[in-house]
Formats: C-alpha cells, sequence, structure tokens
C-alpha cells in the first residue's frame, strides 16, 4: 500500500505549491471569515450605544434644566422615571426590570437579548431643579441582532471559497511560469553534447546560479571522466608489458623444453610477475584512496620509520635488487610523530627511497625535521634532477620523466602518485624540486601530532 507520503511526492512540483498555497488561504479566509461574523453583534452593540449616548446627553440637559424631555429619533425610545422606576414625563412606563433599573442607575448599559427584536438601554440619574432625581433611560431595537452574523457568516464564506479559487488558479499559472525557464535549463541538460554547458540566463537571478552550479558540475564531470578514461587507458597499457612478457616466456619455455633455459624463463616470469603485482597493488590503493577509503590513523614515528626503511634499501642492495645503488644517509635528531597509517608512511619513504637510488650517481640524503606544527621528510639525491617542465606532473598517474628509462628500471610511474595521493588523504604536502647536491629534492610535510 502507498503511503500518503509517496503519493505526495509523486505530484508535480507546480501541484504541490499550488495545494499548499491554496490550502493556506482557505484556511486563513475561513478563520477570517468566523471572526468577523463574531464581531457583528459588537458593532451593532457600539453603534447602539454611540447613537443613544447622543441622544441620552441631550435629554439629561433638558431634565436638568427643567424643560420637557424631547422625543427621540426615529427607533430610540426615551424615558424619564423616578428613583422607584415610574415614569414622570406621561409616557408609558418601559418594559425594564429592577435589575435593568438598577444598572442604568448605576451608569451601566442593559442588553435585553430575551426580547424581540432585543433591546439596548443606556441611562444616568440627572437631577431636576426642584431637587429630585430623575432617571432618564434611552433605548432601542437591535434589528438584525441575531440573525446579522449568520447572514455575513454565509457571505463570508460564499467570499472565502471565491478568494481561494482565485488564488489557486493564481498560483497555478504563476509557478508554471517561474518554473518555464527551469523547464528550458532541464530541456537544455537533456541535449546538451559532451563538453558544452548550459546558457546562462539574463536575469541576475537564482536561475542563473542555479546554471552556474550546473556548468561547474558538468565541468568536474568531465575532468573526472578525462581522468578515468587516461587512467584506464594507461592502466590498460601498462598491464599489458608484464602479462605479454609472461606469455612469450611461457610459451618460449613450452616450445624449447630444455631444463637450463627454462630455468631462465622462471626466473624472468618471476620478475614480470612481482613488476605485475606491484602495479596491481599500486592500483588498488589508488582506488581505495579515490573510494574516501582510509586506514585508522594512529601515532607513527617518521624517523624511526625512516631507519627502517634505509636498512631496507640497504639490504636490498646487498642482494643485488638494487644494481649496486648508492649510499643512503640519514639524518633525524630525535623522534618525529604524526597522525597516520604504519603503512602508508612505510609507502611514502620506500617509494622515496626507491625513486631517489634509481637516479641517484652517488649518495642519497633523508632528512627528518620536526617543527611546532609540521614534520619534514626530505629525500635529496645528485641524479641528474627533474626539469621545471616536469615538476608539476611528476605526480600524475603513469607519468613518467623518462619514459624509456623508467621501463627498462621497472617503474610503472604510480610511485610518486601514491606518495602524493597517501600524503594528501592525511592533510599533508609533496613538492619536489631541486636538490643542494645537484639532482632532486622531494619534501613531504605532514601535521605533527596534536599534544
Amino acid at each position: 500500500m502507498i503511503s500518503p507520503r509517496a503519493l505526495w511526492l509523486r505530484r508535480t512540483l507546480r501541484f504541490r505549491i499550488t495545494a499548499v498555497a491554496t490550502a493556506v488561504t482557505l484556511v486563513v479566509l475561513v478563520a477570517l471569515s468566523v471572526l468577523t461574523s463574531d464581531l457583528i453583534r459588537p458593532l451593532l452593540v457600539r453603534a447602539a450605544d454611540t447613537e443613544l449616548t447622543e441622544t441620552l446627553t441631550g435629554v439629561v440637559a433638558e431634565v436638568t434644566a427643567g424643560q420637557p424631555p424631547r422625543t427621540g429619533p426615529v427607533g430610540v425610545q426615551v424615558h424619564v422615571l423616578d428613583t422607584a422606576g415610574e415614569p414622570v414625563d406621561g409616557r408609558p412606563k418601559p418594559d425594564l426590570s429592577g435589575a435593568d433599573l438598577r444598572s442604568l442607575k448605576a451608569g451601566t448599559p442593559v442588553l435585553r437579548s430575551g426580547d424581540e427584536p432585543p433591546q439596548r438601554w443606556v441611562g444616568t440619574v440627572a437631577t431636576a431643579p426642584d431637587g429630585a432625581q430623575r432617571l432618564v433611560a434611552v433605548g432601542t431595537a437591535l434589528v438584525g441582532y441575531q440573525s446579522a452574523p449568520q447572514r455575513a457568516l454565509n457571505w463570508l464564506l460564499l467570499a472565502a471559497v471565491l478568494g481561494v479559487a482565485a488564488a489557486g488558479a493564481a498560483t497555478w499559472f504563476a509557478v508554471r511560469y517561474s518554473l518555464r525557464p527551469v523547464e528550458r535549463i532541464r530541456l537544455a541538460a537533456a541535449r546538451l553534447p559532451a563538453g558544452s554547458r548550459l546558457p546562462l540566463p539574463s536575469a541576475d537571478d537564482e536561475l542563473r546560479s542555479l546554471a552556474a552550479a550546473l556548468n561547474a558540475l558538468l565541468s568536474r564531470r568531465d575532468e573526472a571522466t578525462e581522468r578515468m578514461r587516461r587512467f584506464t587507458g594507461d592502466a590498460a597499457h601498462e598491464l599489458r608489458s608484464p602479462v605479454a612478457s609472461i606469455r612469450v616466456q611461457a610459451e618460449v619455455a613450452v616450445a624449447n623444453p630444455d631444463p637450463e633455459l627454462s630455468q631462465e624463463v622462471l626466473a624472468e616470469v618471476v620478475r614480470e610477475s612481482v613488476r605485475l603485482s606491484t602495479l596491481v597493488d599500486g592500483l588498488l590503493t589508488l582506488a581505495r584512496s579515490d573510494a574516501g577509503e582510509l586506514p585508522a590513523a594512529e601515532p607513527v614515528d617518521v624517523a624511526s620509520a625512516a631507519r627502517d626503511a634505509v636498512a631496507r634499501i640497504g639490504a636490498a642492495d646487498q642482494h643485488g635488487d638494487t644494481g649496486g645503488g648508492p649510499a643512503v644517509r640519514l639524518h633525524a635528531a630525535g623522534p618525529a610523530w604524526v597522525s597516520a597509517a604504519p603503512a602508508e608512511v612505510d609507502l611514502v619513504l620506500d617509494n622515496l627511497l626507491r625513486n631517489a637510488v634509481r637516479h641517484a650517481r652517488a649518495h642519497v640524503t633523508v632528512s627528518v625535521l620536526y617543527a611546532a606544527s609540521t614534520v619534514r621528510l626530505v629525500v635529496d639525491d645528485d641524479g641528474y634532477g627533474i626539469g621545471e617542465e616536469h615538476r608539476g606532473r611528476v605526480f600524475d598517474r603513469f607519468y613518467r620523466v623518462q619514459d624509456d628509462r623508467s621501463r627498462l628500471s621497472g617503474g610503472a610511474g604510480l610511485g610518486l602518485a601514491l606518495v602524493a595521493e597517501v600524503v594528501r588523504r592525511r592533510g599533508g604536502v609533496v613538492e619536489v624540486g631541486e636538490s643542494p647536491e645537484g639532482g632532486a629534492r622531494f619534501q613531504v610535510r605532514w601535521r605533527t601530532l596534536p599534544s
């Protein structure tokens, strides 16, 4: 069963806005109608009191002066009574109870709502020239006192219904007209070819801001698509090389079942498999980073991790993995703690050191510098360095400064990209420049561990 909310959300925006505006208008107009109808009776009484008070003032002046009381306006009764309620003006006794007479003597108006029609009386006590106290009472019939509110309510409700209908129609057309530019933007976006952008409305309003935001979103989408296209193409190209090499070596071994040749082929297959495994691991690391997956951070001593990385490079050199590479020196005054994953720090150190050893001529210097807010890892080599035209792209994925040389040395162009990615994810910065020793200087800045 579909819920009311789901049914409501299935309606168009125009319908929902019109329905809400119409409902609010209906509630307001009905409330105003009821309130206005309730004010009819007080308004009738107030109008009667104004007329009666004017008449009463004139009659009191006449009684005080000893003159015969005047006759009131049409529909207004004027009576002069003694304190017992008996008429002294020769007119019939008014239909007033003892309680009514006491209220009038006190100057309080009286409303006889049980009469047909209801009667309104005002009165006061005046002193005649002979010193006698006289009660002057003035009254009138409140015609329509009972029926006017209901009639007024009926007419007001009819006016409210007409007003609601007019408000609903006006809201419908106003929303339709207001959403017309949005519909044009939607249609333009649906027909928009790749690389194109939405036209900006001439008016500097919310729709122009919406179109500009959509254009910015399209730009980011195109950039992401282009990066993904290049990344996919480069990854396929890089994976093709070791896979093809392994296949060729295996075919050679199958075609020439020579034990000595098979041993050489197996060694080559192992080397290419290691290269392929390293490439796949790098691609997986970048994919997890792009997806926002970060390992839990913990305190890591960069100085201690640098000593371990230098030891690993030395062990690899002794086994011939680096081809008898240059000497690696470490300068670290003391512990330098950062908040990161130990595997991330090892990845940064291993990639930077392998890159430096691969291109250095005689020696590599690793420095760990601790400051109040940052920990700096500086790796210098005395190789050929990196030209300024390459420094802006050296951290791009699959980018090589010397493509042929990197391929022969086993690099896939992912090491520096991995370094930049994992450092950036922790709020750090990686820079490349010229080393005082003549080669390249890679500098990594991490935020220090909060105390």
